[in-house]
């Protein structure tokens, strides 16, 4: 076995260029196909009085009082924001990788990929999840700790908010939640090792390199439903810090979890996690296939294309 090196020049090519296209497309299909369990799955999360409800009652509560646009409210930031931490992670993932193709693949060297991925898209995509967070709840009817949330400005779109948050704030408000979301850089980075362990191995199975769609819907669907379960309280954690209601100003990640554990127990936890594992991995199911499919499709025509070529 020869020893691995590392390869710079692999870190940017077409290759990642297209991983990173594909992953982007493939999020923007998935969300917008399932973006009202997402919703769902922030109410659940930030606020206190949705305790006990399931996933369709709350759709219902929703459609009831707020109308369909209720439940695509803030979509359009959603898409920007996942559009570029997809893009992100996709990109510096399979870029990773190349640099150290030379070296056995495996399960741990994909885990420790993926977190290094998984940071650069923290520090590079946090601003813009923090305010379609709040882009969502504008106009909700929620209240939080027995008392309505407090008035949060109106932000016209993603670029506004960001000069609104950093302007009343403070540039630092922009990366609310960046420590859960580092912690939770396993959450894909777990997310994508599964996948790829499972991949190569259907790969074998079939003695195919382009694995079958309703695989790659299988194997989306089961490494996201682990890794979900696995991370869960950190990602409460996270919405209600992006959130910023008045209870968690000031309060670190793990005030946040002694808060939520003496006001609801342990459960509290896990508040809202059937929302999140609807809509996530059904997301994840749908993104793994369009990906896939849309990957396959461009590498097959640059190979036709360096064929002609020479």
């Amino acid at each position: 076995m020869g020893k691995a090196t590392i390869g710079w020049d692999n870190l940017f090519t077409y290759d990642s260029l297209v991983h990173a296209m594909a992953g982007s497309a493939g999020g923007v299909t998935a969300m917008t196909t399932f973006y009202p369990l997402d919703i769902v799955r922030s109410r659940l999360q930030v606020d206190d009085l949705a305790k006990g409800k399931n996933t369709w009652a709350l759709i219902k509560e929703i459609l009831d009082s707020e109308g369909l646009e209720g439940l695509y409210r803030g979509l359009e930031p959603v898409l920007i924001s996942l559009c570029a931490s997809n893009f992100v992670y996709f990109y510096s993932f399979h870029g990773l990788r190349a640099m150290f193709k030379n070296s056995e693949p495996s399960a741990l060297r994909d885990l420790f990929l993926g977190s290094i991925a998984g940071t650069f898209n923290v520090l590079l995509t946090t601003p813009l999840w923090v305010v379609n967070m709040r882009m969502k709840m504008q106009g909700a009817k929620l209240k939080n700790g027995g008392e309505m949330t407090r008035n949060t400005p109106r932000y016209k779109n993603i670029f506004h908010g960001i000069y609104k948050i950093a302007s009343t704030e403070g540039v630092p408000a922009l990366w609310a939640g960046a420590i859960p979301s580092l912690v939770l850089v396993t959450n894909p980075a777990i997310q994508f090792m599964i996948y790829e362990n499972l991949k190569r191995r259907t790969q074998l199975w079939t003695g195919k390199e382009q694995i079958k769609g309703s695989n790659a819907l299988l194997l989306g669907a089961i490494s996201k439903s682990l890794s979900t379960i696995l991370t869960y309280p950190l990602q409460l954690v996270q919405s209600k810090l992006r959130y910023g209601s008045e209870d968690v100003k000031n309060k670190n990640m793990m005030q946040v979890i002694r808060m939520i554990l003496l006001r609801n127990g342990p459960g509290g936890l896990y508040k809202g996690m059937e929302a999140k594992l609807y809509q996530t991995v059904l997301a994840t199911a749908l993104m793994f296939f369009t990906y896939e499919k849309i990957a396959a499709f461009v590498f097959t025509i640059m190979k036709g294309s360096r064929k002609m070529k020479k």
